[in-house]
């Protein structure tokens, strides 16, 4: 089974309060899950990390072979990649989850994607921060 996988995370403040948007879609472009979910204080990279391993985790669940992982994080997408060093103490062990993550799929593929063409996830992780602030 080949998934898309568009993943975003935010933090208000960075750090601040987090929160994780995914949108799940199948090869037919069918929607299968989404999470909008509040993650507590990190800073926005780990923010964005945490919305990657909790897709990737559904996409476990659903006995996925294949995914490729749309981010509008260019970091974490180009470590995720191999293009760039994780440099962050903080960063590492979500970057070593989501790796191992990861080589769990016979075809994986992380890209970088412009904001707007994440909007879906990105308004499901501000839609978790806007309930959590009020």
């Amino acid at each position: 089974m080949f998934l898309q996988i568009y993943a975003d995370g935010a933090s208000r403040g960075n750090p601040g309060q987090g929160a994780i948007g995914v949108v799940i879609v199948d090869e037919c472009g069918k929607k299968l899950a989404t999470i909008s979910q509040h993650i507590g204080i990190v800073t926005n990279n780990q923010a964005e990390y945490k919305a990657a391993i909790a897709a990737l985790q559904i996409a476990h669940k659903f006995g996925a072979t294949e995914v490729i992982l749309h981010l509008d994080s260019e970091l974490v997408a180009r470590q995720l990649t191999g293009r760039y060093k994780v440099r962050s103490a903080s960063l590492y062990p979500l970057y070593l989850e989501a790796l191992e993550l990861a080589r769990g799929f016979s075809g994986f593929t992380a890209i970088h994607i412009a904001r707007e063409k994440n909007a879906q996830a990105d308004a499901l992780a501000n839609m978790a921060l806007k309930k959590f602030s009020n």
